[in-house]
């Protein structure tokens, strides 16, 4: 049972329905169709022969899915990683032991993952709330969108980096030089998915659509007419490869491998919640991070750049039906022997096919009731929504939008946050006996009560402190409350000890009740439990208002006595 836990594929295969496999078999294959070329573009990003990219999408996207939590995530090269490699192997181009080194950073980004998931750091991604879900996932819907506009058009862009803006501007700068033949593959494999769709949800319409082309493309010599097609693909089995573990090259990319293994399981993770709020699958956040870790890891030996989920292929995924995490494995099993066996043909299949596939995906990874339940219900949920949105198309890096969205969420947060829960209540003598409390509405009691509520902390101190300040009146007894604080810090309680000494001060007698045993520990550790007297606190107790009751009680009597003194002094005098 110890194995099936750690190791995920096992338990799926213990209890697979049969009847899954079409759907995965048929996921798997439209997934495999997207990820040869895209795999090889993302090396090229990276910086390496597009080959990497293949045999990272075959032995990552095996190792994730048979250990990870998410049933659709597929992982393997992504764009944001791939810059990132890029970025942080600058200053081994060139050097002998350039690959060595590269395949370093893959096995420190899957060794830090992993020891992430080992020691359950996968709470933090918790922080990532459900708005910036939504707001990335529409957003990176659209920037996929853009970023495909170019292949779908059949326009040539200029070599180098270039985000998904520029492409859409240079694209609209070049419309004149649109191929039309490529445009009509790429509207005839959306037609054929949409029409698919229409007939029956469970055919492979994004399959089918790109079956079709190649056929086009072959039988007419569509090339001939500009058609750019994925071109010769190697055939190789992935090939061993030693990292460098010497301790220099392991000082030069720790750095850089913390942010990508960081970059990386916030995506993953990101990915695989999306996609869960769909399929309401629970994901294990500790779980994905060893899978992600375990992958690269392994990849790291098999000639594999560094990896993370990808959005278009697990949305791929998802869309087509993929049940289990088996339709990762057969994603790397069909990329495997279509390197082996079918990389001739393979080589027919046209980018603008491709990029009406990656359309139709992009389209249904915007969420329109979700996007439309976060905006209509919540305005810090729209905030965050919009921002991490926008974020995502706008800014240089795609990660950017996920701390752009955490920090918007713990800023409003904070905000909210900052506000005191304090109700100014007066104490009533009920029917039968019982003491029920009301707001005080510009009366002056004898007995004022102070209601303390939610998360007393240095963020809401000052608000605490002008509410309590404001709520002083001439009151002989103030009663503090403490039944529905669940926090409360030092900042918190020296301003109710401000509140406490002024009161006692002026002459007037202070009580505590509802105190929790944690409470009366910090009171008495500030010496504020000397000061108000041990008989002026009452613990806490099960039966609701039964402490403050009784604090009532004895305020109503100290009270009485006052009274009862004041008129016995004036019949003397």
């Amino acid at each position: 049972m110890n194995i099936l836990k750690y190791v995920p594929i096992l338990e799926t295969l213990k209890n697979y329905d049969k009847r899954d496999f079409r759907f995965d078999l048929i996921a798997a294959l439209t997934v495999a169709v997207v990820a040869l070329p895209q795999t090889m573009a993302y090396a090229m990003i990276a910086g390496v022969h597009p080959a990497y990219g293949l045999y990272s999408g075959i032995v990552l996207t095996i190792i994730a899915s048979s250990f990870g939590s998410s049933h659709q995530l597929a992982t393997g090269p992504t764009n944001a990683i791939s810059l990132l490699i890029a970025a942080y192997m600058v200053p081994f181009a060139g050097q002998d032991n350039f690959f060595a080194n590269l395949f370093l950073l893959t096995f420190l980004v899957g060794a830090i993952q992993f020891l992430m998931g080992v020691f359950r750091l996968g709470s933090l991604v918790n922080y990532v709330s459900h708005a910036v879900i939504v707001g990335f996932t529409a957003g990176a819907g659209i920037i996929i969108a853009m970023g495909q506009l170019n292949n779908l058009l059949g326009i040539k862009l200029p070599k180098g980096h270039l985000s998904s803006i520029d492409k859409v501007v240079i694209c609209f700068q070049n419309i004149d030089k649109m191929n039309y033949v490529a445009f009509g593959i790429g509207l005839f494999t959306i037609a054929v998915i949409l029409i698919c769709k229409r007939i029956n949800k469970n055919l492979p319409g994004a399959l089918l659509g790109v079956i079709f082309s190649v056929i086009l493309v072959m039988t007419l010599g569509l090339e001939k007419y500009g058609v750019k097609v994925v071109g010769k693909i190697p055939q190789a089995i992935p090939p061993f490869s030693m990292p460098n573990f010497s301790p220099s090259a392991i000082a030069d990319l720790s750095a850089g491998a913390l942010v990508i293994a960081i970059i990386g399981l916030v995506e993953a993770v990101s990915i695989s919640k999306a996609i869960a709020s769909k399929t309401l699958q629970k994901i294990d956040p500790n779980q994905e991070f060893i899978g992600q870790g375990m992958a690269n890891m392994v990849g790291a030996f098999l000639s594999c750049i560094a990896g993370s989920g990808s959005f278009t292929r697990s949305a791929i995924t998802y869309q087509n039906g993929g049940r289990t995490r088996l339709a990762g494995v057969l994603v790397g099993i069909i990329m495997l022997a279509v390197l082996i066996f079918f990389a001739p043909y393979a080589r027919y299949i046209p980018n603008a096919s491709l990029a009406g596939v990656i359309m139709v995906v992009a389209y249904s990874m915007i969420d329109k009731k979700a996007l439309i339940k976060v905006l209509k219900t919540n305005r810090n949920d729209a905030i965050v929504l919009l921002v991490t949105m926008l974020t995502t198309i706008f800014a240089p890096e795609l990660e950017q939008a996920i701390y752009a969205g955490v920090a918007i969420s713990l800023i409003l947060y904070l905000k909210d946050s900052g506000v005191a829960s304090v109700k100014t209540l007066a104490p009533v003598r009920a029917s039968d006996g019982r003491f029920v409390e009301q707001t005080i509405n510009g009366e002056n009691p004898s007995i004022s009560i102070f209601q303390l509520e939610g998360n007393l902390y240095f963020g809401s101190a000052s608000d605490l402190e002008k509410k309590l300040a404001d709520g002083y009146s001439d009151a002989k007894v103030f009663l503090i409350r403490f039944k529905g604080v669940s926090v409360i810090d030092i900042t918190a309680l020296e301003v109710i000890e401000a509140f406490i000494n002024r009161a006692l001060g002026d002459g007037k007698r202070v009580m505590l009740s509802g105190v929790t045993p944690k409470i009366y520990k910090m009171l008495d550790k500030m010496h504020i439990i000397e000061h108000v007297g041990k008989d002026n606190v009452f613990m806490e107790d099960d039966e609701v208002f039964a402490t403050s009751g009784k604090a009532l009680d004895e305020a109503s009597s100290f009270v009485r006595n006052i009274s009862y003194s004041t008129q016995e002094r004036t019949v003397q005098a």
